[in-house]
Formats: C-alpha cells, structure tokens, sequence
C-alpha cells in the first residue's frame, strides 16, 4: 500500500472491471467453505474425526500456498484478478521468482489452498463447497493462457522454456 499506491488501485479493481462471473463463483464457493468450516468445527461439530497430524499437514500446504501467493504477487506487477493485458502500464513476461517454475503460480497456490484448507480448518465437510472451485479455477488457467499466447509479446517463447503451468513435471 505505501510502496506503490498505483499498484494497490490497480488490484482492487483492475482495469476498471469487475472480475466476472468465474471468479465471482469461485470466490462464492470459497467463501461457502469458510463459512461450513466455522458451523463444522465451531457449532455442529460434523467432522469430528480429522486427525490433528492431517490438520498439520494442511496447515503447511496452506502456509505454503500464502507464500507462493505472496511471492508471485512480489515479483509480477500485473498480478490481477482480471485476466486481461495491461498495455498502460507496460505489461511484459515475468520470469524471475515462482515464474520460473510455472506459468501460473498464483493458480497453483490457489489450487493447494483449497485442497489443504479443509484439512488445515479440521472439517471435512467444508471440502463440500471448496473441492467445486477446482474447474473455475482450471477454466481461468486457460483462459489466460490463450489471451497471453495470442496477445503478449515474448509469451510464446516463455511458454516454450517454462512448460508447466501450474505443477513442475505434471502440468
């Protein structure tokens, strides 16, 4: 906030759009995990049964998901919640940090935060509403994919070195 203000404008409303309909969904769904986490664990007590060693192996892929999250965001500018190409602001790869790995580390740590959070929170149940987020996020992957293919320059060139979108060796 204090380094760069413009920067801060910039991801609270990118663009000057809304982020649309896929991330409004998978954000809803998210934000209906949390919500069943805290009736689960904090009031009905439905999934009684997570062992404590699960809940702290789902507290380290979280932590590690807010890292990778936060290193992606350092190191690239045009992070966004809107997938777009940002011409006003000098839009170019990014290939230092996370990026070196992968094409899309904020979507890998999305991916590993829905996927350890229920275990992390201790309610099997909020996986429910968490584990549908997956195909939003996988569509956005792809979507963004095809929009810096075909309109950012140096994209291609990247994609050929860094193979992986979202996993080293898998994907």
């Amino acid at each position: 906030m204090l380094v760069d203000p413009g920067l801060l404008e910039e991801r609270m409303r990118p663009g000057g759009h809304s982020a649309g309909a896929v991330a409004i969904v998978g954000t809803g769904l998210c934000a209906t995990h949390w919500v069943v986490a805290g009736l689960d664990v904090g009031r009905f007590h439905w999934s009684d049964g997570v062992p404590r060693s699960v809940q702290g192996l789902g507290l380290l892929g979280m932590c590690g998901a807010i890292f990778l999250t936060v290193w992606a965001m350092h190191v690239n500018p045009f992070f966004s919640s809107v997938v777009r190409i940002q011409p006003e602001r000098g839009h170019h790869v990014i290939t230092d940090g996370p990026y070196r790995f992968v094409r899309h580390p904020g979507y890998a740590a999305g991916l590993l935060l829905v996927v350890t959070s229920p275990l992390a929170l201790g309610s099997w149940w909020s996986a429910l509403p968490a584990i549908p987020a997956i195909p939003f996020l996988f569509q956005r992957v792809v979507r963004e994919e095809r929009l810096l293919r075909n309109e950012l320059a140096g994209y291609a060139q990247y994609a050929a070195r860094v193979p992986y979108h979202l996993f080293p060796g898998l994907w």
